[in-house]
Formats: C-alpha cells, structure tokens, sequence
C-alpha cells in the first residue's frame, strides 16, 4: 500500500510555525508524563567523520522514526551533507501514514522549539534579537520569528560581516516588514539591548557573550556533541538553565558539560509552560533536540493533510 511521500517544499508547507510550536507543547507534557516515548538517539560512524543517526518516538496515536545522514564532504559530490526522512506510522497497526522530509522536519520543529521558549520564558514581546549564525538553521529561525512575532529588528553575526551582510540582504528581500543588520563580534563591554540572542553555530568555542543584561533570553541551538559549545561558563553559571530535554542534554549539550553545572537545578521546558513564575529572572535556554519533537512534527502534517 502506497502513502504520500512529501518532499522538502511540501513537508514545509504541512509545518506552519504556530501549529508545530503548540504540538511541542503538548508534546512537551506528554514525554513528561510518560504518555510518548522517545529514547536518546541512536548515533552510528559511517565512513569516516560521518555518521548516522536514528530516532523514533511512539505515542497512543502515531509512532514516528527519523533517520538521518551526515556526510561532511557531499559539497563534492554535488550532494546535500544532511538527508533524511521521517516515517509516521499508525501506532496501533504499524500502517505507514506518511513520509516527511527530514531536514526540513528538523530545521523547523528546532525552531518552534526556540519560539516556545521565547514564549515562555522571556515574559514580552521580542523586538530586536540577535542571530549567531548564517546557516539553515538561521534561516529557519528568521522564518518562525516572523511568523510567531513580527520581530522588527534582527542582527546577524556570521563567521565574516561578508557572510552576515550576505544573509542579510537574502532575507531582507524575503520579509520586508524587518530590518537585517550584520553584526560585528561582540567586544563591546556593553551589548546591544537584544531582547533574545540565538545561537545556530557548531562551534567548540563559546559565542555567546557572558555580559548579556539581565532581561536578555539567550537559546543556544547549534550544538549537540560533548566537545561543543555555545555558551560560556559564566553565564551558565550567573542564571538558571532551561533545556528542551534534561536526558539528552546530560549527554549532548557540550556547554553545560563542560561548565560542570549543577544538574538539579536544571529545569525542564515543559516545567515552564505555559510560562515562568511572574518574577523569575530571565533563565538561559539550551536545546539539543528530541524525537517527541518529531512526532509532534508529524501529527501537525498528518492534520494538514486530512488524516
């Protein structure tokens, strides 16, 4: 028995932001609650430097397995370094439901994870934000911070001010309602007044400064290998962490490892929603992903397409 097969441009189409960000959501509550199952993802070598990487998550409903293929060097062989594909099963037979495209699904599901954070932790409406980095990721994140909050003002720090003016200009023609602006690295002793600085890199350096005010949200999104980072020790340590998921961010989430934190103190998203305690300080959000994202994902696309 067939069933659809939806390619890059269609398993977008089937993920408009605020229907994924309230799946997450639920879908946040519901690993908590035990009610989906999601294990730590599967990460195999393959070739060299490449690897692969498996994961499923199963709930009442709709089970889901992600499958996706890192290979670094594909530049040369005209191929893409990330492929993928999700599979939706029914739960209850094993019925194949649907097949998304797996890059997609991740680049967008990691961004309505952030917008959820936004949502729930920064208590206001974001104005200006800061980008650190010029990869897909970015571009996914400038789509949802649009799409969810009309952000008028975004800066744009890549590895060069080429790269950033670069990026700039491709989505300033893209949302005309906001203004790009490359970003020098951050020296100042005093940052611009950013209401939220994502961070989308693969840097084993942190790049997110220390010194951000008190009222700024900084997401570190990027990385998700022990020998990565994003944030530094200091700030970890001068506020409290949120992460998307505490199991995967003891193993993944390099920054935390390596500023040694506390790990009782670390707070799950899903213990934050529907939003913090009025009066909270604004805490430091680190995500690494999770296959409950997924299948949050599919039940969104399996409503778009009339299942």
């Amino acid at each position: 028995m067939t069933y659809p097969v939806l390619n890059a441009l269609q398993t977008s189409a089937a993920l408009p932001f605020a229907k994924v960000v309230e799946a997450v959501a639920l879908a946040a509550t519901q690993l908590d609650s035990g009610a989906i199952t999601a294990p730590e993802r599967l990460v195999v070598p393959v070739a060299g430097h490449s690897v692969l990487l498996c994961m499923p998550a199963t709930a009442a409903d709709i089970s889901v397995a992600k499958i996706i293929t890192v290979h670094a060097g594909n530049a040369a062989l005209g191929l893409p370094a990330i492929q993928g594909e999700v599979i939706v099963m029914d739960t209850a037979s094993g019925k194949r439901l649907m097949q998304l495209d797996g890059p997609t699904v991740t680049a967008r599901r990691t961004a309505a994870v952030s917008m959820l954070g936004i949502h729930a932790l920064l208590g206001r409406q974001p104005q200006r934000v800061l980008l650190i980095g010029t990869g897909v990721q970015a571009q996914t994140h400038v789509a949802a911070l649009m799409a969810m909050f009309g952000v008028t003002h975004i800066d744009v720090q890549g590895t060069s001010v080429h790269k950033a003016q670069a990026f700039c200009d491709r989505q300033g023609s893209l949302f005309k309602a906001a203004r790009f602006t490359p970003a020098e690295k951050i020296e100042s002793s005093v940052p611009p007044p950013w209401d939220v600085v994502i961070a989308l890199t693969t840097s084993r350096a942190p790049v997110i400064p220390d010194n951000l005010p008190a009222e700024t949200l900084a997401i570190g999104v990027g990385t998700f290998t022990p020998d990565m980072a994003e944030f530094g020790a200091g700030l970890l340590h001068s506020r409290t962490i949120v992460v998307d998921s505490i199991a995967g961010a003891r193993h993944e989430a390099g920054d935390l490892l390596r500023a040694d934190i506390d790990w009782s103190k670390v707070r799950a998203l899903s213990s934050c929603l529907p939003a913090r305690l009025a009066g909270d300080s604004v805490p430091v959000f680190k995500t690494v992903g999770q296959a409950a994202w997924d299948l949050a994902s599919a039940r969104v696309a399996l409503q778009h397409a009339g299942f």
